[in-house]
């Protein structure tokens, strides 16, 4: 890839250029990726949408703050519609910071939507913040565990901790290469 903020030899160097050399994710600006960047609900949608190869919207729920017009309103409209996202209370706060839970629920839906196998879970019990995981998301977390999209750091999951772009590339380059790849 062409940035200048991404080293050869920086742990995250492999997975920015796969998510890259698979039009998964773009520069922030031509020359700059901004590994340490945080990663907005937005965008993490956008990425699933290439993924899945740009496809149409059906009847979408409509979400108070996504207008038309918006850069982003049609890959909200396709990922709504398709039981990817929900939002909360009428709104999907698209610009907002995309946290770990909220990742893994996402990816775990869109995962569930392409018919791929969700059904291994990993117990989170070695995770001293486990509990700190909302509701929603367990059953996704265990399951990005238990398939080594999220792996923690230090005995922690950070569920509520925002995800940065070259952990978003990562899991996508660990969700292609395992979950996709052995359908």
């Amino acid at each position: 890839p062409p940035f200048k903020d991404v080293p050869t030899d920086e742990w995250y160097a492999e997975a920015v250029s796969y998510a890259w050399g698979h039009n998964l994710m773009q520069g922030m600006t031509e020359d700059s990726f901004q590994p340490d960047g945080i990663t907005t609900r937005a965008q993490l949608v956008t990425i699933l949408h290439r993924l899945d190869g740009k496809p149409e919207a059906a009847k979408a729920i409509s979400f108070s703050d996504v207008k038309d017009g918006d850069w982003y309103k049609p890959q909200i409209d396709w990922a709504s519609a398709n039981g990817i996202v929900n939002g909360s209370e009428g709104k999907f706060n698209p610009n907002g910071t995309l946290t770990r839970q909220d990742f893994a629920a996402i990816l775990y839906r869109y995962a569930k939507y392409k018919g791929y196998d969700t059904s291994k879970l990993a117990s989170l019990d070695e995770f001293s913040d486990a509990d700190q995981i909302s509701k929603y998301a367990v059953e996704p977390m265990q399951w990005a565990c238990a398939m080594e999209l999220i792996t923690g750091s230090d005995g922690k999951l950070d569920p509520n901790g925002f995800a940065i772009r070259a952990q978003t590339a990562t899991i996508l380059m660990r969700f292609c290469e395992t979950v996709q790849n052995a359908e």
